[in-house]
């Protein structure tokens, strides 16, 4: 036998011949979209139940505020920030040592140390701060709202912690080149809600939302349970240790702050919306939870998928030669995909809401003003899914410091914007209609994603090059057409079936927005043919 070690083809430890048996080795893309893919469609799942039993009440609103306060620490230490730190430094490791080497497994376990450490200081901070935090952020809410957020804070501060360790193990195995397994984990998290809310309510529990938020920290410690084996088998060992005085380690708290910062000033964000949205009243807040649910389907499917995949392969080369067809290339990618569910999301958003959501306690008023309040994030989504693309393209210079500040122009701008809208929405509409003020709330993302996007695309450009050519523009256009095509053959097919199969029920509305989609695809595919490949890679020549 050889003592020589097994061919490669740039993913540190996976031989060649793995990669051939296994297409997701080959296509991470591919892994990383089919694991998401299924943990939001089980997402969409327990959305839709929590919509029959919840609605868009008090209890729907109190639940949508309080799973996005404990986010707020999972947003600032879990995937993104761990992707940006940790992930470039321990891919270079892995690079350079090898996937069985002492060094890489002792950065995942220092890593994994200060990872720990902060999740558990972080959440009994958050149980113990929990009526002032909700007090301060809910500012217009009513009194029982307020209380029934804060019971649910303190069980979800928890979770959030659990999930911040996951993102270290999402990290890890992302960098081992295997995708699939931590973007299909969060599967296990919405199959313990839903299980939970059908479990209380055959019981005859009063305390559905509570039921959900218990169920949902079970369900996050089932997440990090079921990467433990996978992980534990790529590094070696899962015990935890700290080491501040090795480099590797000071490198990635060195990358963590920026992103942090970067982190928190979209955290702001969200508690800025959360406040909005009290002081517009009831549904506000569980109407900006539904719409976004449904608007991160194509982020995550796409956006995160070919932001996700690219950033190790990126990091082990951040060359401008290797960067800029990786960056330009990839938001074609996403552009190809994301731009038909922008205009299906503003056309047809109404019929989504209605064959998800529209049961029980979600009622068709409950459909017109989500759908609304979609069809406004909708503006943005193309801007929403590129985000983390772009800022990868720095994060794999190991420059985490550039997209922090444009993040903050950029979501004081959103914040503006917002804030202006909304007021004045809520002062000029009558009271029937005020929810609707939520609108400026999504406008304002949506304006934000925007600016975010143009200023780490103009900046990115300056280092390593003019991203976007004649071509590039020519390649818009050509899917700009196409998904306007589709649009308007879509609404053709809508007007025509909708007056005979109206009323018809689940499966009616289910015909009546594959019939959509399908008239929609076929002038989408005859315009827009397939993702541009704008430029070729060193070595490689462009297809077609």
């Amino acid at each position: 036998m050889s003592d020589a070690a097994p061919a490669t083809d740039g993913s540190p430890g996976v031989p060649i011949a793995e990669r051939r048996l296994n297409p997701f080795r080959r296509r991470p893309a591919t892994a990383v979209g089919a694991g998401i893919f299924l943990s939001r469609i089980t997402g969409l799942a327990r959305d839709s139940a929590l919509a029959a039993f919840l609605g868009t009440g008090l209890l729907a609103d109190a639940y949508w505020a309080a799973i996005k306060i404990p986010n707020i620490i999972r947003n600032l230490l879990g995937e993104g920030t761990l992707s940006a730190a940790f992930v470039p430094v321990y891919s270079e490791t892995l690079e350079k040592q090898g996937a069985s080497s002492e060094e890489s497994g002792r950065l995942a376990s220092s890593v994994l140390g200060l990872v720990l450490t902060a999740a558990v200081l972080l959440s009994a901070l958050g149980v113990i701060l929990a009526p002032w935090i909700t007090s301060v952020v809910m500012v217009g809410a009513e009194e029982d709202a307020r209380r029934v957020t804060t019971e649910l804070v303190r069980i979800l501060f928890p979770m959030s912690g659990a999930l911040i360790v996951g993102a270290w193990f999402l990290g890890v195995l992302n960098s081992h080149g295997k995708f699939f397994l931590p973007f299909v984990a969060p599967t296990v998290w919405n199959v313990s809600q839903i299980v939970g809310l059908f479990v209380a309510q055959a019981a005859g529990s009063q305390r559905l939302a509570h039921a959900l938020a218990w169920s949902a920290l079970v369900g996050s410690l089932l997440q990090v349970a079921v990467q433990v084996p996978a992980a534990r088998k790529l590094t070696g060992s899962l015990r935890p240790r700290i080491s501040w005085s090795w480099e590797p380690v000071r490198r990635v708290a060195r990358n963590t702050l920026p992103v942090i910062s970067s982190q928190g000033i979209f955290q702001v964000s969200t508690l800025v919306d959360i406040a909005l949205a009290t002081l517009v009243g009831t549904s506000a807040m569980s109407a900006l939870g539904y719409s976004q649910r449904l608007i991160y389907l194509p982020i995550s499917l796409f956006g995160i998928a070919v932001a996700a995949a690219s950033l190790p392969n990126m990091s082990r080369d951040a060359t401008a030669a290797r960067l800029k067809p990786r960056l330009v290339n990839g938001f074609f990618q996403i552009l190809f995909f994301v731009l038909p569910a922008a205009v299906f999301y503003l056309l047809f958003g109404d019929l989504v809401i209605r064959l998800i959501y529209e049961r029980r306690a979600f009622t068709e008023a409950s459909t017109v003003l989500v759908a609304a309040v979609l069809g406004t994030y909708a503006l943005g989504l193309v801007a929403s899914s590129s985000l983390k693309l772009f800022a990868s393209g720095f994060h794999a210079l190991q420059d985490t410091r550039t997209p922090m500040l444009l993040a903050a122009a950029s979501v004081t701008c959103g914040i503006g914007i917002a804030v202006l809208l909304t007021l004045l929405g809520r002062a000029r509409l009558p009271d029937p209609y005020r929810p609707y003020a939520a609108m400026g709330i999504a406008l304002g993302g949506a304006a934000g994603a925007w600016i975010n996007l143009l200023l780490l695309w103009t900046m990115l450009g300056r280092r390593i090059g003019a991203l976007f050519d004649g071509k590039s523009a020519w390649a818009t256009l050509r899917l700009a057409a196409g998904a306007v095509a589709a649009g308007i053959a879509g609404s053709a097919v809508r007007a025509w079936l909708a007056p005979l199969w109206s009323g018809g029920g689940f499966f009616s509305d289910l015909a009546l927005l594959l019939a959509i989609g399908a008239a929609g695809a076929v002038p989408y595919l005859l315009i827009a043919r397939r993702p541009p490949t704008i430029l070729p890679e060193e070595g490689q020549q462009v297809a077609g």
